[in-house]
Parts: structure tokens; C-alpha cells; sequence
């Protein structure tokens, strides 16, 4: 028998493995042969009366756990199995330090992957933590509205359950503790959610070729308002739909498959370690797509565990409750199938998972038939990022004619980019809604007359404000 999750060989017995118990006990427990090759073949011990009575006491004293120590014998030779229950109620370590079994390796835990063992261990999740220094009238109303809108609109929730106060929708979905909001609250209703760990927000990077930055956004508003957002920004400003007609009909297709594509952001947002303090990065080329979040996998799990079937494991699972219950993730362990289920139904390959460390990347390959490779739209989107002051009206441009936009029926897609985007600059707002810049200063002036746009701040540092 092979050495497995629970199962260790050792040929003599030091009391340095006591290490090897204590990752057992800390994980599902396991027996640890002693008098054993790696192979399994029994080797046998000469001294193993002594062990016998030395060893209980030393697995006592060094751990604080009782082990079964038992005599066995094959072929004629004695040789020790120890017996290790587990998971242990609570932590164990060996001289200070904390030991975790996984595979057939016995891991030593540090720094990030120790705290969230420990707290685990304890009956605490990190996102549970009281904030102690914000209050429910602090939170973003905005979120709210979004997440009683969504949650109504996909029916997870009743109107009935919504229609009451914002803490009392709070303790349903214990958010709350002690009369005090916790830190998943803050992070998914919080205006700015940095405000109880640094690095909780979105980036979002467009890269040529080479692997250079080519332009960037970062989302820095609540877990909720950011979900809200960030599938339209990548659709309306970093992706380009290769047009076709059929039958006279206009035929858009994107490269990537759009709901593949949102429940993945979703999923990271929602199973995000944030303990790291590290933002979701998103970065997109013409070729690929990945998504790239921080993780501390469920016990057992590898990177195989998500492309089978397999159980819901949220590592913040309030947080995931509370997005599955707006309707942004599925339940039950079906996201990473709908992801599948999306990309072939378009004719995508299926994406594939990579773990750095502790950074879990999901790559989505683009559709080759819906690649638009243009080197020179790419140099005027690339010029037009770069000009960060082009936020002037001319003074000498008049509201509309009669003959240019008069229906305004291009009202609705510019204040959509200006909302999605509110840092967007004139020049590139013209090249994502394919309206010549005159006429698109004219359109942008005639909004902020009539009072549906405001720009806020000066040309250079300012943004948009939709109405």
C-alpha cells in the first residue's frame, strides 16, 4: 500500500515525527507505520518493547492528543502502527508550530493559510470579525438597492423578505453580530471597503501582445457594486464583437462567452481569500482572458477537484450566500458547469485552472473566429488613454441639429459608457460608441444641459457623474 492522505512510512522511529502526527491530527487523522520502507515492506524495529512505552507518553507530552500504539508483526518482524484520530476540535501543534496533512505531504502552515486554520479551528471565519467603527446608517444605499432588485428580479428572495429595514435584512443574512456589522457586511455594502482590509477591489488591464499594459481600470466600491459593474465594462470597453448580417440581421460575437465569463468574476469575488489583501485581477488580450484571485483550497482539494463533480465549499460563505441570493453565483458546486456549458455552447474551449502559490487563475481561450486583430483601432484606443485632459468642449460646438443625432438615440449608450466608465475620456468615449468626437462633445454638452450628466472635479483628476 502506497503512502496516501493517511498513511506514513518510516523506517525508524524520531521523535521529530512527531510533526507527522500532528499534520494528521490536524487534518482527516492517519496512521503513521513505523519499521516500514516508502514501499510499504515491512523492515522491522529492535527495539520495540521500548518504543512501546516511551512513545504514548512522548505523543501526550509533545502534542497533547492520545494516539493508539500498536505491535504488529509480518514475515516474523515487528514493526509499530500509530493511530491518529482527526480532525482534531482544535489546533494542534508541535513545539509552537502548526502541521496540516495534505496529500501524501505534510505541510507546515505560516502566516495567512495559519490564520485562517486557527480561526477555522476556533469556530470563527475571517469574514464573521466584528467592525466595530461602522454602522448600518454608514452603508452604501446604492448596494442595497442592487441587491434587493437582484435578488426579487431571479426570485431568491420574496418581496415580502425584502421589504424591511437595511439592518433587519442584515440579520438574515448574518451579517450581523452583537448589534454590530461584520466585516462581510462592509466588504459587500461598504462604499469603499478598504476600510477593514486593504487590496478588496477589481482590476481590470487590457495587454498587447508583448504582455505590456495597454490601459487599466480599477473598481473600488462594495463587493455588490462592483459585481454590478464589471462584466459591463469588460464587454463595453475592452472587448471588441466581430459583426456579421444574416438575412439583413446584425449578428454580434464576442470572443469569450459573456455569462462564462460573469459567473467566473463572480465566483472569485465571492470565494476570494481577502485575507491577502490582494485584488481580483482581471486581464485581458486578444487572445486570452484570465481571472486571477487569491485562495486557500478546501481540505483535500486540488486543482483536478474543480473540473468534477463536487461539492459547495464557499470559503466565505456568507458572502457567498449573500451573492448567491442576488442571483450572481449558483449553488451546489454548479458554477464552474454553467462556465463550461457556456463556452460550448459558442464553440469556446473549455478554461482551465492554474494555482500559483496561493493565487487560483481561471484562462479562458478566445474564439478564433470572433478575434478581431486590428493594430490600428488598437494604436488610437492606446493614444486616446493617454490623453487623460481630453475632457474640453469646444466653445464654438452648438447643441444637435437637426441633422446629426437629432432622435438622440444614442443618449442611452453614452450615458451607459460614462456610468460604467466615469474617468472615460472624450476621445476614447468616441471610439467605444463609434461616434465622431465632434458629435460626440456636442452630444456630451446637450446631456449636461438638460441635467442627465455632471462632471465632477476639474478636467484632468475629475469624472463623470450620470444623473
Amino acid at each position: 500500500m502506497a503512502e496516501s492522505q493517511n498513511i506514513e512510512y518510516k523506517e525508524i522511529w524520531k521523535d521529530e515525527y512527531l510533526k507527522w502526527l500532528c499534520g494528521f491530527a490536524n487534518a482527516q487523522g492517519g496512521t503513521l507505520y513505523v519499521g516500514v520502507d516508502d514501499n510499504g515492506n515491512v523492515v522491522g524495529l529492535h527495539n520495540i518493547n521500548k518504543m512501546m512505552e516511551d512513545l504514548p507518553n512522548k505523543i501526550q507530552s509533545g502534542l497533547g492528543i492520545v494516539a493508539d500504539v500498536n505491535r504488529l508483526n509480518r514475515d516474523g518482524k515487528d514493526y509499530l502502527e500509530i493511530k491518529v484520530k482527526g480532525p482534531s476540535s482544535f489546533p494542534i501543534n508541535y513545539r509552537g508550530e502548526f502541521y496540516y496533512r495534505s496529500g501524501a505531504t505534510n505541510q507546515k502552515l505560516t502566516g495567512i493559510a495559519l490564520t485562517d486554520f486557527i480561526t477555522r479551528k476556533n469556530g470563527t471565519l475571517w469574514e464573521d470579525a466584528i467592525v466595530n467603527n461602522i454602522t448600518v446608517d454608514d452603508l452604501d444605499e446604492e448596494s442595497f438597492k442592487i441587491f434587493r432588485k437582484e435578488s426579487l428580479r431571479r426570485k431568491r428572495m420574496t418581496e415580502r423578505e425584502l421589504n424591511v429595514s437595511n439592518e433587519e435584512l442584515l440579520q438574515k443574512l448574518h451579517l450581523m453580530r452583537d448589534g454590530k456589522l461584520t466585516r462581510a457586511a462592509v466588504l459587500l455594502f461598504y462604499k469603499d471597503p478598504q476600510i477593514v482590509q486593504i487590496g478588496s477591489y477589481i482590476k481590470v488591464g487590457k495587454f498587447d501582445s508583448d504582455g505590456c499594459v495597454v490601459y487599466h481600470h480599477t473598481l473600488e466600491e462594495s463587493l455588490i457594486v462592483n459585481a454590478s459593474k464589471v462584466v459591463d465594462l469588460i464587454y463595453l470597453m475592452y472587448l471588441k464583437a466581430k459583426i456579421s448580417y444574416e438575412h439583413d440581421r446584425r449578428v454580434e460575437e464576442y470572443p469569450f462567452a459573456r455569462l462564462a465569463i460573469r459567473e467566473a468574476i463572480f465566483n472569485a469575488i465571492a470565494h476570494n481569500c481577502y485575507m491577502y489583501g490582494t485584488p481580483i485581477q482581471i486581464r485581458i488580450s486578444d487572445e486570452y482572458l484570465s481571472i486571477a484571485n487569491r485562495c486557500i483550497l478546501p481540505e483535500n482539494w486540488t486543482i483536478d477537484t474543480f473540473m468534477t463533480a463536487h461539492d459547495s465549499m464557499p470559503f466565505n460563505p456568507n458572502i457567498a450566500n449573500v451573492f448567491y441570493r442576488a442571483g450572481f453565483i449558483e449553488s451546489w458546486g454548479q458554477g464552474i458547469n454553467k462556465i463550461c456549458e457556456e463556452c460550448t455552447a459558442i464553440g469556446a474551449e473549455i478554461p482551465k485552472y492554474e494555482l500559483v502559490g496561493t493565487s487560483l487563475r481561471l484562462t479562458f481561450k478566445a474564439l478564433e473566429r470572433a478575434i478581431i486583430r486590428d493594430s490600428k483601432v488598437s494604436e488610437v484606443t492606446h493614444e486616446s488613454l493617454d490623453d487623460t485632459n481630453d475632457t474640453d468642449f469646444d466653445t464654438n460646438d452648438t447643441i444637435l441639429d437637426t441633422n446629426t443625432y437629432s432622435d438622440k438615440k444614442n443618449d442611452s449608450q453614452i450615458l451607459q459608457l460614462l456610468a460604467n466608465a466615469p474617468r472615460i475620456t472624450l476621445k476614447e468615449l468616441s471610439i467605444k460608441s463609434s461616434i465622431p468626437i465632434a458629435t460626440t462633445k456636442r452630444m456630451v454638452k446637450r446631456l449636461i444641459t438638460e441635467g442627465k450628466l455632471e462632471r465632477v472635479g476639474n478636467n484632468r483628476t475629475g469624472h463623470w457623474h450620470v444623473k
